[in-house]
């Protein structure tokens, strides 16, 4: 590995307010199918180091395996073998990361967490280590955290499971179970009240949102969101979830229909933020496109259900969407540059140069740059130079690089302080999910 000699602008991390410990509120008891396949005593963590502040790490993943990162130096820590198409979910709890692999979603413990004690709190770092800890289902799909809760969505049984986040890698851990009247590739998002915002389909075909209280008795529901995909939650805990015809908004309790301007406006990915009270989401409006190459992303008010098209100078994909610790709204172009969107105005504000120009690639498992934001600054991947780079959001500063031994695919962080709920929080920050294009032309995915 190459590293570059520049120094991190800020501390990471090292103002969070402890890991909570494992009292769990969960809403009822997992069955069989949802319990994790490993005992407490099989996943004991390694042995612990204090570090005087938290220390931020990165996962990759690449063809046979799985990195972990310094986020500080972007010095390999651990290199972990793993073979398979393998994606990454940050649990929730700025420690482990969900790897959704053969079987289930299995636990990836980062090896870096704080606790807290009386009036400050105590940092430790360990060696990464993949857990037995697996969350069992047939098709791991999307893993949604938000206010100290995971759900888990099962595409292939329609099952999803929710679990304190930092419950994770205890398989002893009590759960709230729900499954879908018909297995699909889905989402679920719970909110703090006990409200589940779950997508409604079937193995065919995806139409609306479904939205359950506390007990899963359903409370609203909607029916008009051909093709859903993807979820964000914004502030005020408004989540939005996407259709091919625009998006729906949960907020005040109501559901409600974005109309996008195109009869054809598919939204399938999204990057929300607890900051704002916009919402990122790509944008394709060529129903006959084998490979559409969007140059517009949306930006959706959850305040008043409308939408704005924001032009950009360069082509993106489903990995370039991020938003940024003050809500900044964050899109990696084919241009190489980051692009960064004042979700207020809809205006591109600054176009940092980061990478070389690249071409999205015919398949959506291939290698392509991805984002991750992490304390301040966004972590983006070259494939094409089996590099990553650290840009400072606020200033604009590429203030470090590294060349790997591996060719990157997705990328995923974890702080490493306390997971400070109500701040900082994408729908799939890490790794928005694409979807199989309902008319069988766009790329197709099994997972995500």
């Amino acid at each position: 590995m190459t590293l570059s000699t520049r120094t991190r602008p800020r501390l990471a991390g090292a103002l969070g307010l402890g890991v909570a410990a494992a009292l769990l509120a969960a809403c009822g008891s997992g069955d069989a199918a949802a319990e994790p396949s490993a005992t407490a005593e099989e996943t004991a963590a390694p042995a612990a180091t204090e570090v005087a502040t938290a220390k931020p790490r990165l996962a990759l993943t690449y063809d046979g395996g799985i990195q972990v990162l310094d986020a500080d130096t972007l010095e390999v820590v651990s290199d972990i073998e793993l073979a398979g198409f393998n994606r990454l979910n940050p649990a929730g709890d700025e420690r482990h990361v969900l790897v959704s692999t053969t079987g289930g979603f299995q636990v990836l413990d980062a090896g870096t967490w704080t606790e807290p004690h009386g009036d400050h709190t105590h940092s430790f770092a360990s060696d990464p280590v993949l857990t037995d800890v697996l969350w069992s289902a047939e098709k791991p799909g999307h893993a949604v955290r938000h206010e100290g809760r995971t759900a888990l969505f099962d595409d292939g049984t329609g099952q999803v499971t929710v679990v304190d986040s930092d419950a994770l890698a205890d398989p002893d851990a009590a759960t709230r179970e729900y499954t879908t009247p018909s297995a699909h590739h889905g989402v679920a998002v719970e909110l703090t009240d006990g409200t589940l915002v779950v997508s409604d389909g079937t193995e065919d075909e995806r139409t609306g949102v479904r939205v359950l209280d506390a007990e899963n008795t359903e409370i609203a529901a909607i029916d008009t969101c051909p093709g859903v995909h993807g979820e964000a939650v914004a502030a005020d805990e408004a989540v939005v979830i996407g259709c091919e015809d625009g998006a729906v908004v949960w907020a005040g309790g109501a559901l409600t229909k974005v109309t996008a301007p195109d009869a054809y406006g598919r939204i399938g990915n999204q990057a929300g933020s607890e900051a704002s009270p916009y919402v990122l989401g790509d944008y394709k409006s060529d129903p006959d496109a084998d490979l559409e190459r969007p140059t517009r992303v949306s930006l959706i008010d959850t305040r008043d259900a409308s939408i704005r098209l924001v032009d950009l100078p360069a082509s993106y994909t489903f990995r370039s969407l991020a938003r940024g610790d003050a809500g900044e709204a964050l899109v990696l172009g084919t241009d190489g540059a980051l692009h960064v969107i004042d979700p207020e105005s809809g205006t591109v504000v600054r176009s940092v140069p980061v990478i070389d120009a690249w071409e999205e690639p015919e398949e959506w498992q291939q290698p392509r740059p991805a984002i991750t934001v992490l304390d301040g600054s966004a972590y983006i991947t070259d494939p094409a130079t089996n590099s990553v780079h650290a840009v400072d959001v606020e200033t604009g500063e590429v203030w470090l690089s590294a060349e790997l031994e591996v060719t990157p695919n997705e990328i995923a962080g974890v702080s490493g302080a306390v997971a400070e709920h109500g701040a900082h929080e994408d729908g799939h920050e890490d790794h928005a999910h694409e979807d199989e294009h309902d008319h069988a032309h766009d790329e197709e995915t099994a997972q995500g």
